[in-house]
């Protein structure tokens, strides 16, 4: 059983302008859905008490200990581990792109925005890394900069070509502190390339998930028409007959899909592909048991 469709559903979702309302529903009929299930052992195993201390949130303190022990003492998670999580979002122009009715790019800021305020809620560092051709927008992880990246997030636009790799290159060059790296973007881009650009993250000590944004028309091609067809990110026109073009588009498509999973695998990196039709949980889940299992091995 997962969370109430309507707390994951991205064409609802979509509607709603204020991030950290959004974030929060999201979140919070998320973990309800995950108390009632039968995975609920993602990130909620209990471990131990610890002594309170300044700072850290009230809302943890085990009160029955305090009323045994007199003294404040917080519950620990199996899942705590107080990383940094750097969310790497891409804003490049063929982000835009939508047969449905939500654009990539609204997915994405849905997704990361609910995932930051999962991670500040497991007690993690959050940041923002927004990026097309180059570095747009950095936010570096910290626990007081939730509000920042949802304020970051909310300036972000897709426009303006894309350049993955040199992107991730440069993200992994600011983030110099080892923490959990999550890239969410379409992957327009040579998997070789990008694979380098990965394995430059994993050499540093992050440890990286990649979300793949897909939009069902991306991979199943469904046009019939003669039209002109624009690319996303250059504005270059192309006139073209989809059925003289139909089964080389679908075998260029799936040979690219594959030679990313191979070279994401062969990288150690986790990755997730979502359609921008699908509810969140599946993203959310992914997320969560990348934490818990980063934090059984460390």
């Amino acid at each position: 059983m997962t969370a109430p469709e309507t707390f994951l559903d991205p064409a609802l979702l979509a509607r709603i302008a204020d991030l950290p309302l959004l974030a929060r529903t999201v979140v919070d009929g998320f973990m309800h859905g995950l108390h009632r299930s039968a995975r609920k052992g993602l990130s909620l195993d209990f471990a131990e008490h610890r002594q309170y201390q300044p700072g850290d949130d009230l809302r943890r303190i085990d009160w029955k200990a305090y009323a045994r022990t007199d003294r404040f003492y917080l519950k620990e998670y199996e899942a705590d581990t107080n990383a940094g999580v750097l969310f790497a979002l891409d804003v490049s122009g063929s982000m835009d792109y939508a047969s449905g009715t939500v654009n990539k790019f609204a997915y994405a800021r849905i997704l990361v925005a609910a995932l930051a305020w999962l991670a500040q809620r497991q007690g993690d560092r959050v940041g923002l890394a927004t990026y097309a051709g180059t570095l747009v927008e950095m936010v570096p992880p910290s626990t007081r900069h939730l509000n920042l990246v949802m304020h970051a997030l909310g300036r972000a636009r897709p426009m303006g070509e894309g350049a993955l790799p040199p992107a991730i290159d440069r993200v992994a060059d600011v983030a110099t502190r080892p923490g959990i790296v999550v890239i969410v973007t379409d992957c327009y881009a040579e998997p070789a390339a990008l694979g380098r650009s990965v394995d430059a993250l994993r050499a540093r000590g992050h440890d990286v998930l990649v979300f793949h944004l897909l939009d069902r028309a991306e991979e199943t091609f469904p046009f019939d028409a003669s039209a002109v067809f624009e690319d996303g990110e250059t504005a270059l026109r192309l006139p073209l007959r989809p059925d003289e073009v139909r089964d080389r588009y679908l075998g260029l498509w799936r040979a690219h899909r594959q030679a990313l999973e191979r070279r994401f695998a062969a990288a150690g990196v986790d990755y997730v592909p979502l359609h921008t039709d699908e509810p969140l949980d599946r993203a959310l889940y992914a997320f969560l048991d990348h934490r818990l299992s980063r934090s059984r091995v460390r």
